[in-house]
């Protein structure tokens, strides 16, 4: 049974890409927002998530700390544009799996959401 990863990015287009992608080797869900994003939390199996920090209303930090409240042991890769220090520093220190920055190659992304899944 293929691996549920969860994109969360308030981009269609970023969206979209991710998911073609990964869609090949996992099924793949898709949330325009962190709100969107815990209410697929509570109806769905989820094996990993690939969150954008830069989003409206509840950005990816606050999203990841409510995340870990549905699902503490859940594993949470950063896909953002966001290079600020700060935003890196906050993801790790609330225990991010990992941090990939935008524009990433594909190759890339499989790569480190292979090794993320492989640690289940």
């Amino acid at each position: 049974m293929k691996k549920r990863i969860l994109v969360v990015d308030d981009d269609a287009m970023n969206l979209m890409l991710t998911k073609r992608i990964l869609e090949k080797q996992y099924n793949v869900l898709l949330a325009e927002s962190g709100k969107e994003a815990l209410n697929k939390m509570k109806g769905e199996k989820i094996d990993l998530v690939l969150l954008d920090i830069a989003m409206p209303e509840m950005n990816g930090i606050e999203t990841f700390e409510r995340m870990k409240e549905i699902a503490a042991e859940l594993p949470v890769i950063f896909l953002t544009a966001s290079g600020y220090e700060d935003d890196v520093m906050n993801a790790i220190r609330l225990g991010a799996a990992n941090y990939l920055k935008k524009p990433f190659f594909p190759k890339e992304l499989l790569k480190r959401v292979a090794k993320e899944l492989e640690k289940e």
